[in-house]
């Protein structure tokens, strides 16, 4: 049952990422606030693989066709998902941007099922279903008009790239002969290095300016990669152990963590209805984790 422990570490690093990505959308363009998320997520990445191998050694990992189209394919697609998620926070609040990106779940459930050959009891599928329920609850709080058509789409455009990087995720660590945790920390550590690799060096080309900006102000760009490589190190363990919906739907108690963090440092209302989404995100882990 560790892939659970893995999850709430995921969910609660998860909820203070978002929180300080939110803060700094309001300074950083959507790239620079991208970037901050694996800036200095890396060399932690880097440190954590060592310590794997200083304390158990084992051998280094083989890399298929497979691995690196995998490895390579969550590296983009995070990348394009994380943005997509900055622009939900300018379009919305920061709880209704975070609730609209948790549709992750369901939208997973179905791209394994069609292309990954994930299967889900029935209890799974209820719980995936009711999370669902949940986040809709928290993406219209003031009724299904409240949302415009753009901010819907920007919205499955999101939760489908961060669907799709999960279970790419998960197909790349089953790819490499290794043991658990080894095989999820090489997975994080060269996604992760993509990732910075990319974005860096779109930024010395196009636009210096942010680079420098997120020098000369680190404080929250450092706590956006801290608390970003303690979430992700959290998904990818838990993914290597469990399939992907079953991962992302008890990730949904990550709504709770935000909306604390929402109501108490970025001083920002809860409603009745948000209450009610609660209770079943916690009947749809309760159902998942059966």
């Amino acid at each position: 049952m560790s892939w659970i422990l893995f999850t709430l570490l995921a969910a609660f690093s998860q909820s203070w990422r978002n929180a300080f990505q939110s803060r700094l959308s309001k300074e950083l363009n959507v790239t620079g606030v991208t970037l901050s998320r694996f800036l200095w997520a890396g060399p932690l990445a880097a440190i954590y693989l060592w310590l794997l191998y200083y304390f158990e050694p084992v051998n280094l990992p083989s890399f298929t066709a497979y691995s690196y189209f995998f490895i390579i394919g969550a590296s983009v697609m995070q990348i394009i998902a994380t943005g997509l998620m900055v622009v939900l926070f300018k379009q919305k609040n920061f709880a209704i941007g975070a609730g609209l990106a948790k549709s992750e779940a369901p939208v997973s459930a179905f791209l394994g099922v069609l292309f990954f050959g994930t299967s889900l009891s029935l209890f799974g599928w209820l719980g995936v279903a009711i999370g669902a329920v949940a986040v809709f609850l928290l993406s219209c709080p003031d009724g299904f008009r409240s949302i415009s058509f753009k901010t819907a789409i920007i919205g499955l455009a999101c939760s489908t790239s961060f669907a799709l990087t999960s279970l790419w995720i998960r197909e790349a660590s089953l790819t490499l002969s290794l043991p658990f945790p080894h095989r999820a920390a090489w997975v994080l550590f060269l996604v992760i290095l993509l990732q910075t690799i990319a974005l860096v060096s779109y930024l010395l080309i196009r636009d210096l300016n942010t680079l420098k900006e997120m020098f000369i102000k680190p404080k929250l760009v450092v706590m956006t990669s801290i608390a970003s490589f303690i979430g992700s190190l959290g998904w990818f363990s838990a993914m290597s152990l469990q399939t992907v919906p079953l991962v992302k739907t008890l990730g949904q108690v990550e709504v709770f963590f935000t909306m604390l963090i929402s109501f108490f440092w970025l001083k920002e209302g809860i409603k009745r209805k948000d209450i009610l989404a609660l209770i079943l995100i916690a009947i749809a882990a309760v159902l998942v984790m059966w």
